[in-house]
């Protein structure tokens, strides 16, 4: 099975402006992920997705054996989906099983991913995603408990808890993105991570918290 990265980095970034290449504890942003990407000894082979001529040569810069795909701006719109970044990509690219990973995690390191395309392959998943522990007890609007019973509220060491995506990154076969047009599909499995890695970076004020992470792990 060929296990490829698709690492989709769009140009325009209206809350962090030119977010995906802006510098964090001492390198671009999506030179975290990338590294972790070409670090992993289960993929073969590292494309990055983008529409912005600005990113594919900070791309090209960092030294690593990353693939550019140029992709349409139809595909790169604040409308445009993730899935239709990985069909794109799947039309120019031959691929067994694809991982899609978010620039915007950069916790991610190459030891997850290369665990969890183990897990994919062992269990014979089809589709999978990774995810955090919360040990938080969750409400719907109407007032009902999400994930435990009020009447028998258990102790926190002895709570499993709840699984959240933390949109770090999502490995999909071929044959359930042709099929659902979807990155989940099938026989989906999770691949849990440590809790830090909840934090992805959408808005300014997550910037300087994953930056705080980042410089305590070096």
């Amino acid at each position: 099975m060929i296990n490829f990265a698709l690492v989709p980095l769009r140009g325009g970034s209206k809350s962090i402006p030119k977010k995906n290449i802006k510098h964090i504890a001492g390198k671009s942003l999506c030179a975290w992920v990338l590294e972790a990407a070409a670090n992993c000894s289960s993929i073969k082979t590292v494309y990055v997705s983008t529409d912005s001529k600005e990113i594919a040569d900070v791309i090209q810069g960092l030294g690593l054996e990353v693939q550019v795909i140029m992709r349409p701006a139809e595909f790169a719109t604040d409308a445009a989906s993730t899935e239709s970044v990985m069909l794109h990509f799947m039309s120019e690219v031959d691929f067994d099983v694809l991982v899609t990973i978010q620039a915007t995690s950069p916790l991610l390191e190459a030891r997850d991913l290369d665990q969890a395309l183990i897990q994919f392959h062992e269990h014979k998943l089809d589709s999978m995603l990774s995810a955090v522990r919360t040990k938080r007890f969750f409400w719907h609007d109407d007032g009902t408990a999400i994930n435990y019973d009020p009447l028998h509220r258990p102790r926190r060491q002895e709570f499993r808890g709840t699984l959240m995506e933390n949109g770090a990154f999502y490995i999909t076969r071929r044959e359930i993105l042709e099929r659902h047009q979807c990155r989940l599909g099938g026989k989906i499995g999770i691949y849990e991570m440590d809790e830090s890695t909840a934090l992805e970076i959408d808005e300014p004020d997550d910037w300087d918290r994953v930056e705080q992470l980042l410089l305590r792990r070096r």
